[in-house]
């Protein structure tokens, strides 16, 4: 009988928002080191002995590009016998929300280079990398229509436009405006705000800003929060 021989690794799928060019980003790394060296690919690595998975993500994603996250997400697990040309490695992806605006990227270790792409516009992509963010992308628009992650993206006050626009480009479709600033009013989890934007020479924007606590009281009493 042939001796195991597997290896543990933990990637991560960030994406971010830039609500100026209205994008979805995703980072990536220039890898170092071989395989695929001098080619795009998602922060991560192998799992230390002493780690947990979410330490061992965090741990990656803040070696490589300098980026600590707060929501992570575990998404699936990829173990085709030969996704690396090394050894047998298995890898458990997370995905994330994050502001790039909140962080300055800085490679290190395994990385030469951290940079986020417009997530319709990336470069060929290392191992398997290209089918975890195909997936994640998939889980991202299904979970945003009943969980409400599209406010990591964007900033604690923001105006209902903004919101909009984010889930539009998210979701890759039209949306009702209408409705769609009903039912969230009707729900209680946006709060209207006495302070307004300003951008150019357009007329002065409410802002709102998401309500936690409405939104956790909601779940907890089984309150459905699908767009």
């Amino acid at each position: 009988m042939t001796m195991q021989k597997i290896r543990l690794a933990v990637d991560a799928v960030v994406f971010g928002y830039d609500r100026q060019y209205t994008q979805i980003g995703l980072l990536l790394i220039k890898r170092k080191i071989e395989p695929f060296i001098n080619q795009w690919a998602l922060p991560g690595g192998l799992v230390h002995n002493e780690e947990s998975l979410e330490e061992a993500v965090s741990r990656e994603l803040q070696e490589e590009t300098g980026v600590t996250i707060n929501y992570l997400e575990q998404l699936y697990t990829f173990g085709t016998p030969n996704r690396d040309p090394r050894n047998r490695v298995v890898s458990v992806a997370y995905f994330g929300l994050v502001r790039p605006d909140m962080f300055t990227l800085h490679a290190s270790t395994d990385a030469l280079e951290a940079e986020w792409f417009e997530i319709h516009n990336l470069p060929p992509l290392a191992f398997d990398h290209q089918q975890i963010i195909d997936i994640a992308l998939e889980r991202i628009r299904s979970k945003v229509r009943y969980e409400p992650i599209g406010f990591e993206l964007l900033e604690e006050k923001f105006p209902f436009s903004d919101l909009e626009k984010l889930y539009t480009t998210l979701l890759q479709e039209d949306i009702d405006r209408r409705n769609f600033k009903k039912k969230l009013m009707s729900l209680g989890v946006i709060e209207e705000l006495q302070e307004h934007y300003t951008s150019g020479a357009g007329r002065p924007a409410k802002l709102y800003r998401f309500n936690r606590k409405e939104y956790f009281e909601l779940k907890e009493m089984g309150g459905n929060f699908s767009i």
